[in-house]
Order: C-alpha cells, then sequence, then structure tokens
C-alpha cells in the first residue's frame, strides 16, 4: 500500500495549498495535470486487488513521493523567502515528473485494456496468497483444542441458543482472528444439550468469495444427513432459488440451528439472511465475525464479544497443548511459561502457536528462557500458521484504511496512542481523504477512519471518555508483528528495533521508525535530510498577528503575550488552544483574554507558573466542552463558580496543582453546572466543599488526586442519578470515608450503578 498512501499524499498536498497565489499560467496548468494523473492511479488502485498491477506499484510510489517532496520544497521556499518572486516553482521543473507519471499512467491503461484474468497474476509475496478459503481451514484447525477459558462463554452461548424468544433469533460472537469464536461455536454446536434440543444442526464456512451458491449446498450436506430426498447429483441441475425452496423446505416445522462461520460484511449476511425462515419455534442462527459492525447489524440488542485470556487461563491452555490434559509439568517451568503466556497477551492463536514449539524444545528452564527471549521471531517465522490468518482481517481493509494501520509499525511494543496524536500524525502524512460530504473536518473523517479498524478489531479502544470517544488506544502484539512484516514488504516504513546505531544499508523508503533505546544525535544527522513542514517555531509574535489560518483547528505551545485579538481573528475555526505562560517570572498584563470570538472552540488548556490572573479575565466562548487549568495560582473558588459554571456546553473541568486563595469552595442552591460529566481536582488545596446534586445535574465521573485536605465528599452527590464512579487517589482517609458511605447508601437503596 506503499503506492496507495504516496498517491493519497500528493493529492492532499495539490489540495492544500493556495495555488492561485502562488503558481500562475503554465505553472498551475502543470500541476493540474499532475493532480489528473494522481486521481487515476488512486482509481486504479481502488479498484484492482493487492498485487494486480505489482510491477509497477513501485514505479507509482516512487513517482508521486518524487512530486509531492519538490511541490512541498518549493511552497516552503516561497513563504521562508517572504517574497512571490523567490523560489517560484516553475512548470519546468515539473515537466521530467509529469512526463514520468504519464509514462506509467500509460503502462497501467495498458495492463487495464486486457483482461485481468488472462494477463495479471496475484503478488507470490503477498501474505494472502493462498485462498480465504484455505485460511478459514488453518484457523479453525489452529483454533481446535483451545477450550480453557472460554467455559462462561459457552454457558452464555448456550443459554441464549435454548432459552427465550420463541421468534428466530440471531446470535452473534465477534472479537479479533485467533481469539477463538469458532473454537466456541463447535464446542456450542456439539454440546449435548443443544444436540438433544434443536431437530436439525447446520454448519455454514463464509469465505471472503462468497457464494451463496456454497452456503445453500453446505447447509443442505447438513440437514439432508437425516432426511434424504434428493441425491446430491441433483444439485447441480438446479439454480440457486430451487436450492434455497429446498432448504426451506426441509427445514419447515423443524427447530433448527444453523451456524454461520467467519461472516465478512453486511452484504453478505443481506445475501444469506432470507434462506433461513422463522416459523416461532425457537429456532437459532449462531453468526461469529471479527467484525463488530457486522454483529451489530446483525443483532444490536445483544452482541457477545470474546476477551482476551487472563494469565490463568492462558497457562492453562500453553499447558493443555504442551504436557497434556493432565498438566503434569516440570516445576521449575512454571514461572518462565508464564512469562511466555503474557508475551502472548491472552490471544489462543498465539498461545497455540508457542505451545507448539515448546513441545519441539528442551523441557528445561533454560530452553523456555530462550523462547520467552526469542518469541517475536518465533511468530514472525510462522507467517502461513499465524501471520497470515490475522493478515485476512488487513486485506480486507479499504485501500485508504491500510496505510493508517500500517502507521503502527512505527510505533515501540506495548505502545499505547494518545487518540489525538494517532490522528494528527495521519493527517500529517496525508492518509486522511478530503471530503464534502456531511461538511466534516479532516479531523472528523480521521476519527471515522479510527473507528473502522477498531470495529474490525484490529485495534483495540484501550480507553474512552464520558461521551464515548475514544480517548487511547493500541494494538495487539501479535497483529504488530503482522503490520512490522507487511510494511516492510510493502516498503511503507523501515523498521529498526534492534540496532543501536543505524544501518549502513540504504533502504528505498520513506518513513524510518527507529525504536532500539538511543542513537546518537551524530548519526540522525549524518543519515538524514529532510524538509519539515511549516511550524511555529519559524516565527515571532514570534509574524503570528499576521498568519491567517482560517482552516486551523488546533495551536498548541502558544504564549500567553501572542493571544491578541487579532491572532485569534486569523483562526476563527481553531477547536482546541492551549496557551504556556513561560516557567520563569515574566511580566504579564492583567488583560482579558478574549476568546469569546473563538466560536468553533472545543477545548482550551492553559499551563502556567508563578501566574495569578484572574479567572474573570479569561472571556470563554459559549462552544467550550472542556477545559484545564494546570499550575494555575491563587484563584478564587467563587470565580469558578460565576465565570466556569455560566458556559452551558461544559462537560470537562480539570484543575491540576492549582492552589486556590482560599480552602473553601461553597455552591450556592441556584449555581448549576449545566453539561458537566466530569470534574477533576489534582493538588488543590481544597478543605471544605459544599455542593448538592442539583449544582451538577449530569456528573458521570469525579475524580480527585491528591486532594490531603479536603474533609469530605458532598453527601448529596450520591443522589446524581448520572453519577458512574468516584476516584479517589492519595486523599485524605475522611474524604475515603465519605465516598464509601455514598456508595453504600446507594447500594442500600437498591441502586448499585454507582
Amino acid at each position: 500500500m506503499a503506492a496507495y498512501s504516496a498517491v493519497i499524499s500528493l493529492i492532499q498536498s495539490l489540495d492544500e495549498r493556495n495555488f492561485h497565489e502562488l503558481f500562475h499560467g503554465h505553472t498551475a496548468e502543470t500541476l493540474d495535470s499532475l493532480r489528473a494523473i494522481a486521481e487515476y492511479f488512486q482509481k486504479v488502485l481502488d479498484e484492482f486487488e493487492p498485487g494486480k498491477i505489482k510491477s509497477l506499484e513501485e514505479k507509482i510510489r516512487d513517482a508521486a513521493s518524487e512530486a509531492e517532496d519538490i511541490v512541498e520544497l518549493k511552497t516552503r521556499q516561497i513563504i521562508k523567502g517572504r517574497s512571490w518572486m523567490f523560489g517560484i516553482l516553475q512548470h519546468q521543473d515539473l515537466l521530467p515528473l509529469v512526463e514520468k507519471m504519464d509514462t506509467i499512467k500509460k503502462q497501467v491503461m495498458e495492463i487495464v485494456s486486457h483482461d485481468a484474468d488472462q494477463i495479471l497474476e496475484l503478488s507470490g509475496d503477498s501474505m494472502i496468497g493462498t485462498s480465504s478459503t484455505s485460511y478459514a481451514m488453518l484457523s479453525d484447525k489452529l483454533e481446535d483444542g483451545i477450550v480453557q477459558g472460554i467455559d462462561d462463554d459457552l454457558e452464555i452461548i448456550i443459554k441464549r441458543l435454548t432459552g427465550p424468544p420463541s421468534d428466530l433469533d440471531i446470535v452473534t460472537i465477534s472479537g479479533m482472528g485467533g481469539i477463538g469464536k469458532t473454537t466456541l461455536a463447535r464446542k456450542a454446536y456439539d454440546h449435548l444439550t443443544i444436540r438433544y434440543h434443536f431437530d436439525i444442526l447446520a454448519w455454514v464456512t463464509i469465505s471472503q468469495e462468497f457464494r451463496c451458491r456454497n452456503v445453500l449446498l453446505e447447509a443442505l450436506h447438513c440437514i439432508l444427513k437425516k432426511i434424504d430426498i434428493v441425491n446430491a447429483r441433483d444439485y447441480d441441475k438446479m439454480d440457486d432459488n430451487e436450492l434455497a425452496d429446498l432448504v426451506q423446505k426441509n427445514l419447515k416445522g423443524r427447530r433448527y440451528l444453523v451456524v454461520v462461520d467467519d461472516i465478512w460484511s453486511r452484504d453478505v449476511w443481506d445475501s444469506i439472511r432470507g434462506i433461513f425462515p422463522n416459523y416461532n419455534n425457537g429456532s437459532r442462527i449462531l453468526l461469529t465475525t471479527r467484525e463488530t459492525e457486522v454483529a451489530m447489524y446483525a443483532n444490536a440488542c445483544r452482541p457477545h464479544e470474546m476477551n482476551l485470556l487472563d494469565l490463568e487461563n492462558g497457562w492453562k491452555l500453553l499447558c493443555d497443548k504442551v504436557f497434556g490434559p493432565k498438566h503434569d509439568h516440570p516445576p521449575e517451568l512454571e514461572e518462565i511459561g508464564k512469562e511466555i503466556v503474557e508475551k502472548c497477551r491472552g490471544l489462543p492463536l498465539t498461545i497455540s502457536v508457542i505451545a507448539r514449539h515448546l513441545s519441539k524444545v528442551a523441557r528445561t528452564f533454560e530452553g523456555w528462557k530462550d523462547v520467552a527471549q526469542t518469541l517475536s521471531e518465533i511468530i514472525a517465522s510462522h507467517p502461513d500458521k499465524c501471520l497470515g490468518v490475522l493478515g485476512l482481517s488487513y486485506h480486507h481493509l479499504p485501500n485508504h484504511l491500510k496505510p493508517c494501520f500500517l502507521s503502527m509499525s512505527g510505533f515501540p511494543e506495548d505502545f499505547q496512542f494518545e487518540t489525538l496524536i494517532l490522528i494528527q500524525l495521519w493527517i500529517a502524512e496525508g492518509f486522511i481523504i478530503r471530503t464534502s460530504e456531511n461538511g466534516k473536518s479532516l479531523e472528523e473523517v480521521a476519527i471515522d477512519y479510527l473507528e473502522d479498524p477498531i470495529s474490525r478489531n484490529l485495534i483495540q479502544a484501550r480507553e474512552r471518555r464520558f461521551n464515548g470517544e475514544i480517548k487511547t488506544c493500541g494494538i495487539h502484539d501479535l497483529l504488530r508483528e503482522f503490520c512490522l512484516t507487511e510494511a516492510e514488504m510493502t516498503k511503507h516504513m523501515y523498521v529498526n528495533r534492534t540496532y543501536h546505531t543505524f544501518p549502513t544499508q540504504m533502504h528505498n523508503v520513506r518513513r524510518f521508525s527507529f525504536q532500539a533505546l538511543s542513537y546518537s544525535a551524530d548519526d540522525c544527522s549524518k543519515r538524514f535530510f529532510y524538509s519539515c513542514n511549516f511550524t511555529w517555531e519559524d516565527m515571532d509574535d514570534e509574524e503570528l498577528e499576521h498568519l491567517g489560518m482560517p482552516n486551523l483547528e488546533e495551536l498548541s505551545g502558544v504564549c500567553f503575550n501572542s493571544c491578541t485579538n487579532e491572532v485569534f481573528s486569523g483562526i476563527p475555526n481553531i477547536k482546541r488552544l492551549i496557551i504556556h505562560v513561560p516557567h520563569f517570572r515574566e511580566i504579564i498584563p492583567h488583560r482579558l483574554l478574549d476568546m469569546s470570538r473563538l466560536t468553533k472552540l472545543e477545548a482550551f488548556k492553559f499551563y502556567a507558573t508563578f501566574f495569578q490572573h484572574p479567572i474573570k479575565r479569561f472571556g470563554f466562548p459559549t462552544s467550550l466542552r472542556r477545559l484545564s487549568l494546570n499550575f494555575y495560582h491563587d484563584f478564587d473558588w467563587a470565580d469558578i463558580s460565576s465565570t466556569v459554571m455560566m458556559l452551558p456546553n461544559l462537560e470537562e473541568l480539570k484543575l491540576k496543582h492549582c492552589p486556590t486563595m482560599s480552602d473553601e469552595w461553597i455552591l450556592c442552591d441556584e449555581g448549576k453546572f449545566k453539561s458537566l460529566k466530569l470534574l477533576l481536582l489534582s493538588l488543590t488545596n481544597l478543605a471544605r466543599w459544599e455542593a448538592s446534586s442539583n449544582n451538577i445535574p449530569n456528573l458521570k465521573r469525579l475524580v480527585l488526586k491528591k486532594c490531603r485536605g479536603l474533609q469530605e465528599i458532598p453527601a448529596d452527590f450520591g443522589e446524581i442519578c448520572t453519577l458512574e464512579s468516584i476516584e479517589l487517589h492519595d486523599c485524605s482517609t475522611t474524604a475515603e470515608d465519605s465516598a464509601r458511605n455514598i456508595v453504600q447508601e446507594q447500594d442500600d437503596m437498591g441502586n448499585n450503578f454507582l
């Protein structure tokens, strides 16, 4: 996908520049031609399967990257030169690039004009070189026998299959590849309770190359084991409608269970849903899928999502595979064995692959320690057994999402991504395709991009905000191994995670990630030269006033003195603003910081040291949803009540390391935070707090950190019907006791939601 990401990045770069101001005449025409060729490449790469134009993908990538480099470099020179007459991009500079890309375009057109089935061959080094059906069979084989840790899941599924309602119910099992979905479905399918409860059982496996006829034939094969009405040789004479009629005819009047294993899309579900009729007799369809969206689409009420194994069940599974059901293992191997299980991060598929490897090595501490130290290499050396199974989920991604997923290879193992930083990276890389649909910004489109691989269980949402927004996310170690392998194979990124000095070999890639502990700055300067995009450090007040950026959505690190009305007028669509006051003592005028004109501002963070500035001197816009004050000294709690409380849309309020003028915060009866859902107080000197449930009626989460002087939490907070949690970290004993009393009181009243 390196070619695709390079083309998208070029298109984005061409779209983001004000070419009507920078470039004119033949240069503008040449740039239009360049964009048209890039759009053609995007269309071809979107429509063709990976590897169909393998021989030309590298040429496309190199040409697109070279063109973007020249455009970016010349544009930067123009901006830095502060004169349109310096470094203007001449159309002669682009002609060789356009000619090169046009030549490649003609080669691609020649290929696509022929019959693809006769001319084109799939790439031999693709992770998905074998058929999807083969991988499905492989996945079943690898998962066979995985039983540890799914007893509770099995009980839930059996109850769902045998209990109410009498209508045809769709029971769904979702989870990432290799987590044991098929095993769980098979255990339920073979369970005696299920065998006695249903008259007919049928198992249908869906491959990525879906054929409705194959589903019908598989279903008939299972159904007609007991009801021998027609011979198999007669099936070829029937069309799909006749086969569907035959299925329904033989299911009529019988309570049936049909397992639809490994379904990939909503369209496939729509195609087969009508095959199985509702006779109002307690029949069931059990559906397994890696796609949470598909599970929700089939039945949004009660999808069953499988979780990763905990350490205990993972260790039992490993022992099962290596030592047999009696788990007769040498005691000295238990500690190192559990360390190996922990490295597998709870994925049964990984544990099974490693267990097979352990079965072939000496059962000694030294032998197992070596496996623990080389776990990543062992997994990577089994692409057909392990990474290929997970690769199905990746290859099923739309093309525009693949570069986003491959960018995960650039982060170290166990790295937890801040969602905001991740989507900023995607935007900066040009991975996010600008769209005019629904008027969404690039950031909003990027959030949609992130939700998709999360729904496909390729990326894990580690932490969500109270409103459901993803705060942090991560990736399973095994998927990371696949990601690293695919990134290297497609030349998306070069990742070095072992060397402490830069390798001497040259790599024909545009992205590098060095993940060893340290590298010398001298190595960096000798090895790499790159041009950075425009940064705030390039300007003085640092010029900031004269820069208009109407599309800018986030500005961070700007100094308080630079925040003038002139600056704010140039960034009318800013959504997030972070202001710093320098650590050294600086004369800060007690002027009004008027942000009221920033009508799109949603999040404001303020970092200050030795800063004494009344909160009432901040002019906040009514659009503000998140407010965080850090190291803010000697403010008055009354100002919070009179200024911040008035913000109608404020959902989060965080006060960190903020000693106040008084240690009392008393909220009057009529004062109300209308929309506040999260309140965090950290290292404040608050001692006495008087408030009622009416003051913060929609609070969901209260977090108190190192509020050691606080005597108690207002007892009336227990009456807030939306409150879900109270967290205390290193607070006073009396404050902790008051929290426990609130929870206990609610429990006694039957309100166990807190």
